[in-house]
């Protein structure tokens, strides 16, 4: 018999009849250097006791039958309590009230790999034809390893989820905030579609994360897409897909969004960009859960959970006609709505303190200091773009670098970032303080360059700077190659 080649396989024996030890020791004699019992028991509570000391044993070799409390079908689940990853084979001698199937059954829900019977041949054969008995152990072994290896990859899926749920933190302490993680736990329980208001810039796509990834879809595909980028004439192909040679130019086949984010979430963002003609597609979609693909007979099942999200009065949109009524219904399952900063003031030194902590670290520079009179003036502020605005606002205050950051430099940079705002470049088109001198449009420029530049310099990929970015690696690689970088 050719054996697999491994480490030495570890093997815990729970047994009490010093015949039975013995024929399983002839019995895996031939194949000493590959299966090793490195310690015999005979009871199932110093079983239990040497793994919970830190006992490393791949498989476990226990009698059904063994003498003491502990014993069968609970030793069983007692020792997978202990160590999840040991695998458990179990001998034992049957009694005829009991059937084969009903037996196993109870055993492998228990947490057991594998079983055999002492009596009236098997052990004997195995003596002189090991080959199940060996190759049984061989396999627990192997399901081990792959058991384990099937953690560590849990372990680091979860990692990268809390990575994510940390560089997406929902950060506030008003009671308008608070009620807004409870709502996102909540939601997160279900598979209900849901729909986010508020004006732009109060962090819905945040939102839709969070309710994505603290949800039982959270290792599967997150998936945002801005439904006001996606041109009017592409909008279904881009959703649902298409086959390779469908129409002029269908070179290959054609992944849609709806199919990228199978068994996940899709986040559409400004929903009432889609057209009315690609709103009936998509309702029928939400109502079915089955998309049509351009150039393909037939319909295909998809799971997937929508979060949509706008910044437009949905009700006066479908009195006006230019939203479908029905869809609204579908959309408006579950609601939530962003609130503005100007309506949480408590919540901007947080959210000062959050970003200028979060964006110095990305940075690689110490955290400035901040005076009173400065964060005084930032709370003061009315933010009409809320949350990206301040964004922007402390990330120019820290690229001039200085370890003090003064009411001076804040009131500098909410007067530029106003003029850029309200498209004053015209009338103003000079911003200089004492030292310095340049077109505030080129200023812009500069900042948002040297600052994509920096990220990029500590990371070790393009999707690593994004994801610190917050940003798609398409809208990243985009604004890259906007500001001139390759």
């Amino acid at each position: 018999m050719k054996l697999p080649t491994h480490e030495p396989i570890r093997v815990l024996l729970i047994e009490d009849e010093d015949y039975d030890i013995r024929r399983i020791q002839r019995t895996l004699r031939p194949v000493a250097e590959r299966i090793q019992i490195v310690d015999t028991v005979s009871n199932g509570k110093a079983a239990v006791e040497l793994l919970s000391q830190g006992g490393d044993y791949d498989v476990v070799i226990m009698d059904y039958q063994i003498a003491g409390g502990l014993k069968g079908e609970a030793l069983v689940s007692k020792l997978r309590e202990v160590d999840p990853t040991v695998q458990i084979i179990v001998i034992t001698k049957m009694t005829t009230n009991v059937t084969d199937f009903d037996f196993a059954n109870r055993l492998l829900e228990a947490g057991a790999m594998w079983y055999c019977t002492k009596y009236p041949y098997d052990i004997e054969e195995f003596i002189y034809q090991p080959t199940d008995f060996v190759l049984s152990i061989f396999n627990a072994y192997e399901r081990r390893l792959l058991e384990k290896a099937r953690r560590r990859a849990d372990s680091r899926l979860q990692n990268t989820i809390q990575e994510i749920l940390d560089r997406k933190q929902i950060v506030g302490v008003s009671r308008a905030m608070m009620e807004l993680r409870q709502a996102i736990r909540r939601y997160a329980e279900t598979d209900a579609v849901v729909l986010l208001r508020g004006e732009s810039g109060t962090g819905k796509e945040l939102i839709a994360a969070n309710i994505h990834y603290l949800s039982r879809r959270k290792s599967e595909p997150f998936v945002p897409v801005n439904c006001g980028s996606l041109p009017e004439q592409l909008i279904e192909s881009e959703l649902f897909g298409y086959e390779k040679g469908s129409f002029t130019g269908a070179t290959a086949r054609k992944k849609g969004l709806f199919e990228v984010a199978d068994k996940g979430s899709l986040f559409l963002d400004e929903i009432t960009e889609i057209p009315l003609a690609a709103q009936s597609t998509l309702l029928r979609v939400i109502q079915e859960g089955e998309i049509d693909k351009i150039g393909r007979t037939g319909r295909y099942k998809v799971d997937v959970r929508i979060i949509a999200a706008t910044n437009k009065d949905l009700e006066r949109l479908v009195r006006e006609g230019r939203f479908r009524e029905d869809l609204y219904y579908r959309l408006n399952v579950l609601s939530i709505t962003a609130p503005p900063l100007r309506e949480r003031p408590e919540d901007i030194p947080v959210l000062v303190d959050y970003y200028l902590r979060r964006f110095s670290a990305d940075m690689g520079r110490p955290v400035p200091q901040l005076e009173q009179a400065a964060l005084q003036a930032l709370t003061a502020h009315s933010w009409p773009g809320n949350v990206r605005e301040l964004q922007n606002v402390l990330q120019r205050l820290l690229i001039n670098g200085a370890p003090v950051i003064t009411l001076r430099d804040v009131q500098a940079a909410l007067g530029l970032h106003a003029a850029l705002q309200q498209g004053e470049r015209e009338a103003r088109p000079w911003s200089w303080d004492r030292q310095n001198i340049m077109p505030l449009r080129e200023m812009e420029r500069q900042f948002r360059r040297e600052y994509l530049r920096f990220v990029r310099s500590q990371t070790t990929s393009d999707a690593l700077a994004a994801r610190k970015l917050g940003l798609a690696p398409s809208n990243f690689h985009r604004l890259c190659k906007e500001l001139g970088l390759k």
